[in-house]
């Protein structure tokens, strides 16, 4: 593989509890029952705008689209508040960073945050200058696993497919990466489900970041 396209949270970093209490937070404050931290996790890797609306919906509730876009700066003004309290790195992920950019190899970020959240966190653990390119969910028309975010680097950047690889926790990454017809590889060392990774059947399921440079 020359390129390595990475999801963020649970990826690169851990971001502990940070997206269930923001979500958590952002439905109390809209006087709407709380979800649990397994129903949020269930979600983690698909952007707010899909699963706030999905979870408003299954409690009977009928929002206009200027409620949602009110939840969703609820969501990210509680989510700025404890983000960095949560979020660092995993173990070996910087390391494994720093050789794949010593081989040439080219990274980049397909994320579901938006692109301003995304950039800092990354400037903030002091991994940013290590990516080629990040794509956030506001630079795409349809989310994750739909395969805009990879598509758009595949053509700006003239990437071949067959040296592509996308790599993340969840089911909607493998998705994503098979939609664009790229290499697909899961990571298990802090994903929701494993199982559920493992029936997506990526090309890779590696359980230790140092594994990326094997690729």
């Amino acid at each position: 593989m020359r390129n390595y396209l990475f999801d963020f949270d649970g990826t690169l970093a851990d971001s502990g509890d940070a997206a269930v209490v923001a979500t958590q937070d952002c439905f109390r404050d809209f006087d709407l029952e709380v979800p649990s931290a397994k129903t949020v996790r269930y979600y983690m890797g698909v952007p707010i705008e899909t699963y706030i609306p999905e979870l408003v919906e299954k409690q009977g509730k009928h929002f206009t689209d200027k409620q949602f876009n009110e939840m969703y700066d609820n969501f990210r003004k509680h989510y700025t508040e404890i983000e960095m309290q949560t979020t660092k790195l995993y173990d070996g992920i910087e390391n494994a960073l720093q050789t794949l950019k010593k081989q040439g190899k080219h990274l980049f970020v397909v994320s579901s945050k938006h692109t301003t959240s995304l950039e800092r966190n990354l400037k903030q653990l002091n991994i940013l200058d290590l990516f080629d390119d990040c794509i956030g969910s506001d630079q795409v028309k349809n989310y994750k696993p739909a395969p805009d975010g990879i598509l758009m680097l595949l053509e700006h950047y003239q990437l071949d497919p067959d040296e592509t690889v996308m790599i993340g926790d969840a089911k909607y990454d493998i998705q994503m990466g098979k939609a664009a017809y790229v290499k697909t590889c899961g990571c298990l060392w802090d994903t929701f489900d494993a199982e559920m990774l493992k029936k997506e059947h990526p090309d890779y399921l590696i359980d230790v970041p140092e594994k990326l440079k094997n690729m």
